[in-house]
Order: structure tokens, then sequence, then C-alpha cells
């Protein structure tokens, strides 16, 4: 078995802040972008899968981890992390690849598509929405309010808040109760990746949480849908609540060609799951890219062969016009 080469580093963005990525293998690059508050962690299944035969990337977005805070707040936005993302592709030597998103990183891809078309092989979303997923999350308002609240308790008692989230996320049932609202399938799903993911979100710097998650809120990328002509995945779960199964369909709907693969029992972590099966449809879609991309190069190459062969017997045709000529004008002489 051949071994994976694995890469890590950082690279600056336009505003300056530091921004951490992982490269694993070698081959047409796929690049892994998670939900708000996730980490690459949530990508490993995944991620040791396509290294096999491709490049894969994954990287944390500004205020995530091993990736600096911006020292303008108001750069901690969606917009800002598709500039990211852009400069990341530009970083790594490359220009195009495939993308992968999960939930809020299909927000993500829709900006950098908005503001890099050119770079998109294909797009493939997990368990993603183009528009506010909280105002109506799990059929009520109750999220914004939460969200609302603690916005108010951050800009009062910062402290305070830091200290109710870190006990809220530390809390043994926190698992659970993330699993019955529908983030995770409690059945399928290894504990100790939600425990991962409370951890590290515990770990985050609040007031860039909340300022990137009021961002993910009030943007709408419904009207970014209809311009993207790349081909496009989505995956849903049927048993998602946090995005329930109608977000995607829209999406779908709206997408021109796009294809739509619905998991049974997947929740709103599908690919941590179900990761086999998510890996045999990423890896479907992708090889049908490849055969359709192949299949355009060859008939692009037969046409030229075609365009050769006929401009070759033109020439013919009119050197043996000209000889024709030369011998009729001999013979008057």
């Amino acid at each position: 078995m051949n071994s994976v080469i694995k890469k890590h580093g950082h690279f600056k963005s336009f505003d300056g802040t530091k921004i951490y990525y992982e490269t694993r293998g070698e081959g047409v690059p796929i690049i892994f972008c998670y939900g708000i508050g996730c980490q690459i962690h949530n990508w490993r299944f995944q991620s040791r899968h396509f290294s096999e035969e491709h490049t894969a990337v994954v990287w944390d977005y500004r205020a995530h981890y091993k990736s600096e805070k911006p020292k303008q707040i108001e750069n901690m936005s969606i917009e800002a992390i598709a500039k990211d993302l852009e400069i990341l592709v530009k970083h790594l030597g490359y220009k195009k690849a495939h993308f992968v998103g999960h939930s809020f990183g299909g927000q993500v891809l829709f900006k950098a598509f908005e503001l890099a078309p050119e770079i998109f092989q294909s797009i493939s979303l997990i368990n993603c929405f183009a528009e506010d997923p909280v105002s109506n999350m799990f059929g009520n308002g109750s999220v914004s309010k939460i969200f609302k609240l603690a916005k108010k308790t951050n800009q009062m008692a910062p402290e305070t808040l830091k200290l109710l989230w870190k006990a809220a996320v530390d809390n043994p049932l926190s698992g659970q109760v993330a699993g019955l609202l529908g983030g995770f399938n409690l059945r399928l799903i290894q504990l100790s990746d939600i425990e991962v993911y409370l951890r590290g979100t515990a770990s985050l710097d609040l007031g860039c949480y909340l300022t990137l998650f009021e961002n993910m809120m009030n943007y709408n990328a419904t009207k970014i849908l209809q311009t993207i002509k790349c081909p496009t995945l989505i995956i849903s779960g049927t048993k998602d609540a946090i995005t329930p199964p109608e977000y995607q369909l829209s999406m779908h709907k709206a997408i021109q060609g796009s294809e739509l693969v619905e998991f049974p029992y997947g929740s709103h972590a599908t690919q941590l799951d179900m990761p086999n099966l998510v890996n045999v449809s990423l890896e479907k879609f992708l090889n049908k890219k490849r055969k359709t991309t192949k299949k355009k190069a060859s008939k692009k190459a037969s046409k030229k062969t075609s365009k050769k062969a006929g401009t070759k017997k033109a020439s013919k045709k009119k050197t043996a016009i000209k000889k024709k000529a030369s011998r009729k004008t001999t013979l008057k002489k």
C-alpha cells in the first residue's frame, strides 16, 4: 500500500489573517468546507478515502481552531471566508477544484462561486441550505430568540456568557440532546465525534462565533443558485431536523441539472452517520463528471482532427488544380 503524502501550513489571506489548511494525497483536488463551529475532524472519513486518488484538502475557517481571528470584526463574515477559500485555491497552485460543503459550508461555497466561478469543477452539498436555517428551526422561532438573548448577554456580560456556554457544551447530556434534536443520529454516529464537536465549539471565541452566526442568518444565496452551471450533487438526510429535506429539495429545483440523493435516517451530519455510503455517492458523482469531461475532450479532439483532415484534403485539391492549370499553360506555349 502506497503511503499518502500529507502536508499542512498557513497562508495569509486578503486582510493578513493566517488561515490553516491540510492536504492528503495527490491528484485532482477536492476541497472540503465544514459547518459553522465544526472541525477538520468532521471530514476524516472523506479525506482518508479520497486521498487515495485525489488531493483531499481540509481547512479551518477564520477564528476556528488553528486559523487566526481577524483583527477587524467586520471581516468575520461569509464573504471573508469565501475570499479565504479563493486564496487557498491559488496558494495551493490550483486553477480549478471540486468542492464539498456541509451545512454552513454550502453558504461559503455559494458566495465563493459568486466571487470566483472559474475555480469550480463541481459542487457537492451535504445537509446544506441557501438561506436562514434558524428562524424556522424545529418549526418555531426558539433558536432565534436564544441567539438574540446570547448576543445581548455577550454585549453586557461577555465573561458570564462564556461560562454559561462552556458549562452547557461540557454537560454530559449535551451530546444526547444534540442527537435528539436531529443534529446527529445517535444509533449510527460514534459518540466520540459528538464529544469532539462539543469540546471544539466550547473553545471558540464567542464574539466571532456570534458575529458569523448572525451573518449566516442574514445571508441569502437563492439568486446565486440559478447561476450555478457546474455539476452539482445535493445530499439530504431524511431525519435532519436542523435543515430538513425541503431545504435541499428547493436547492435541487433551483440549480439546473443538479442531482439529489436522499439518505434514510441521515441526520444533520450524514457524512458522519453513514460515511461509506456518502463516500460512494460522492465517488460515483465525481467519476461521472470525469467521464463527461473525457468524452467532451475526445469530441473536441475528434473535431480538430476532422478539421485538419478537411484542411489537408482541401490543400491537396488546390495543389492538384494548380498543377493541372500549369500543364495547360505549358501545352498552349
